[in-house]
């Protein structure tokens, strides 16, 4: 696993690191790990129970958070031939697609919500009703701002590609 004057230990703690950062960031703890684990992955295809040793877990929880990374859009699952047991690929461009995909609806539906919210209060007249509208303010404009910085990265990805 460990290379370039890497040891294993340093692997896993990056793994164990990363994970806990991405669960402070609000992602579930389990399945941080388990995206980690397959990001180190020589080919990013990781198996159920090849996780379940590797991060000293078990079966369900690797289930639990296999799902979740396939729901979200982060894993897919492929079948091993000749096996009843399944694959989990890491996406190709997760990190992109997973901004892309994910990120619009959730920042619409956040904008939506807080503009409902504006007028409930009585709109940007009162101090909440004016609180809120800022909050529909800043998703809505990362809203509109998210796609051209995400398609500046593609742009970037692609030109360090060739």
């Amino acid at each position: 696993m460990g290379g370039a004057g890497y040891t294993d230990e340093d692997v896993r703690q990056f793994v164990e690191h990363t994970a806990m950062a991405l669960a402070e960031w609000g992602f579930p703890r389990m399945a941080a790990r388990v995206l980690m684990a397959a990001m180190v992955s020589d080919d990013g295809v990781v198996t159920a129970r090849g996780l379940s040793g590797q991060l000293g877990v078990s079966p369900a929880a690797v289930s639990g958070a296999v799902r979740y990374l396939i729901h979200v859009g982060l894993f897919t699952r492929e079948p091993a031939a000749g096996s009843r047991r399944d694959h989990y690929r890491l996406r190709q461009d997760l990190w992109y697609e997973a901004s892309l995909t994910k990120n619009d609806r959730l920042l619409a539906r956040l904008a939506e919500l807080a503009e409902d919210g504006a007028k409930a209060l009585g709109g940007p007249s009162t101090a909440a009703g004016a609180r809120v509208a800022e909050m529909r303010d800043f998703f809505a404009f990362l809203q509109s701002e998210v796609p051209a910085m995400l398609a500046k990265w593609h742009e970037r990805k692609s030109h360090t590609e060739r």
